[in-house]
């Protein structure tokens, strides 16, 4: 198998960014998509180029943490795909700048205030765009780090069909901050583990919105792999992600119906060949609680491909 036909057959992914980034739009809690494996901690001088994809298709009612008829809730889906390009450069072992450039496609189903018919809506628009820095120089090894940046107001929130939690940008200007630690579990048996934090938080209301707090947790696990003869290694890994959304808030704001608290379980398959990483993992919800009634969904897909250079 030639190295094109494997690249572009591999289940994609990598995590980008030398640092843990925050979520875009609301509706989704999408944050979660930014805590990854430990591949996006720096550690070496150099960049990486990334596309990312992500899939996630909320199609339940919750209330609590049980579900709850669809007749509860005036929205019926929210199905989204996410395409992301990107990169970071780490100018040192201490520091790395990364940035995210996010298109979103949302499919929106929900029901006519007027004729109280369901009705479906489609739109497609550039997203919250996302710069960062990261600084590794807590441990002599750089096996701990900070990171620091801000959420762009890039993405549209003006679409008339979309509720302001449902858009594909928030309108806000968010501050970005992280943590993380890398690990040995066992030199002998090649285990690894890596822990990571990130939070975000709108500096101000736009137009009558302010979208939650946002906070994601994650640790994981990694055996360090085995390589085959044509360069090929397989990592897998193994993840449990805690995540943390505060109501919204403004005369915009549904403080009743956001919020949520949600424990996901995401194993993972990371493929390395030479200078290509492909990286794909499923997150499944297994605790999950929200305010009022909102659309869960019953996994979370993520694919990335990413070059070092």
């Amino acid at each position: 198998m030639s190295q094109r036909i494997f690249i572009r057959g591999a289940l994609l992914a990598l995590p980008l960014l030398a640092a843990p980034l925050a979520a875009l739009a609301c509706a989704c809690g999408c944050g979660v998509f930014d805590v990854s494996t430990a591949a996006m901690l720096p550690g070496r001088s150099g960049g990486m180029l990334f596309l990312e994809e992500d899939f996630i298709d909320q199609n339940r009612n919750y209330s609590g943490s049980s579900r709850a008829p669809a007749a509860d809730n005036e929205d019926k889906q929210v199905r989204t795909w996410m395409t992301t390009i990107g990169g970071n450069y780490s100018f040192s072992p201490s520091w790395n700048v990364a940035v995210k450039l996010p298109f979103w496609q949302r499919h929106f189903v929900t029901t006519d205030e007027d004729t109280g018919d369901v009705v479906g809506f489609d739109h497609g628009a550039l997203g919250d765009v996302r710069i960062a820095a990261t600084w590794s120089g807590l441990s002599a090894d750089h096996s701990t780090g900070l990171v620091i940046g801000l959420k762009l107001p890039t993405g549209d929130y003006t679409y008339a069909n979309f509720d302001r939690d449902t858009e594909i940008g928030t309108g806000t200007t968010d501050t970005l901050l992280g943590i993380w630690h890398q690990g040995n579990l066992s030199v002998a048996w090649r285990l690894n583990w890596f822990a990571q934090a990130q939070w975000q938080r709108a500096l101000a209301e736009r137009d009558g919105y302010r979208p939650g707090n946002d906070l994601n947790v994650a640790l994981g696990g990694y055996y360090e792999g085995s390589g085959f003869g044509n360069g090929v290694k397989l990592v897998p890994m193994l993840q449990l992600i805690f995540s943390s959304r505060g109501r919204d808030g403004g005369d915009a704001g549904k403080p009743d119906e956001t919020g949520y608290t949600r424990t996901l379980l995401a194993p993972g398959l990371e493929v390395r060949l030479g200078s290509w990483k492909a990286y794909a993992d499923v997150a499944l919800p297994v605790q999950q609680h929200y305010n009022g009634n909102q659309l869960a969904a019953p996994a979370l897909y993520k694919l990335i491909l990413s070059r070092s250079f």
